[in-house]
């Protein structure tokens, strides 16, 4: 089957101060029309207008997934609610529990910026997704670790502890071009990888392993330098690796 590019609609962020996320704007009020039961919400109350925390997290995931770590690390800040109580004013007004996330963010007078549906554990699942996932790019894919961050530009880079299986990872990610996304290379263990994908079990090296990345080009997301192939190939890859990632370049470009 051939594919067709198509046109990609840059998710548009509508804020309201101080800082929300609405999921449409205006909110319905008096209408002829029926928008269905968000109506029974009042105007700027969870889908009537307001933050719905759960499509707040999914505009940061398609930011991400179009290569914007700015305004998908932005997206997180904003429903992270220990920046959105860090005073007492703003605690007054959010009036929910700033260690945990509310599933909805009033947006009209006299609630604005006011916490609903707070230890709303859909919505905080979703944030925990984007921020470690998305942003930082950090996920299990049939059992392998996949690394593929997406971040701010101004980011020099982070570091980050997790298990796969058994293993430790010590994963420090170098972000030295000022790039939001693109792996210029990747190593396990000081050895060369073809790809983005790691199997700490691939190797024999015991205890804690160490991930370094070097962010670089933005096209080079699946697959590195071609002279990388080889080295890879005979430390921590097989052949049948090297053969699927010649099979990737040739298939992406």
């Amino acid at each position: 089957m051939r594919s067709r590019s198509v046109p990609v609609a840059r998710p548009r962020t509508h804020l309201a101060a101080p800082g929300t996320i609405l999921l449409l704007r205006p909110p319905f009020d008096v209408t002829v029309h029926d928008p269905g039961y968000i109506r029974a919400y009042p105007p700027g109350v969870r889908e009537n207008g307001g933050q719905y925390t759960h499509a707040a997290t999914w505009l940061g995931w398609a930011h991400a997934a179009l290569g914007d770590g700015q305004r998908a690390a932005r997206v997180f800040d904003i429903i992270n609610p220990i920046l959105r109580t860090q005073s007492a004013l703003d605690s007054e007004r959010c009036r929910a529990e700033p260690y945990v996330l509310a599933g909805d963010i009033y947006s009209t007078a006299p609630w604005v910026g006011r916490g609903g549906w707070s230890w709303y554990t859909g919505s905080a699942a979703w944030a925990y997704r984007l921020g470690i996932e998305a942003v930082l790019g950090l996920r299990k894919e049939d059992g392998q670790l996949c690394i593929d961050p997406c971040i701010p530009p101004e980011w020099k880079g982070f570091e980050a502890w997790i298990r796969v299986g058994a293993a430790e990872v010590h994963i420090v990610v170098e972000n030295p071009n000022a790039v939001s996304r693109g792996i210029a290379s990747i190593t396990l263990d000081g050895v060369p990888l073809v790809s983005n994908r790691v199997d700490p079990g691939a190797t024999s090296a015991k205890g804690p392993h160490e991930v370094r990345v070097r962010l670089g080009d933005p096209d080079s997301r699946l697959a590195l330098q071609e002279g990388d192939q080889n080295r890879a190939a005979t430390g921590h890859q097989d052949g049948q690796a090297a053969q699927d990632w010649a099979r990737r370049k040739r298939r992406f470009g």
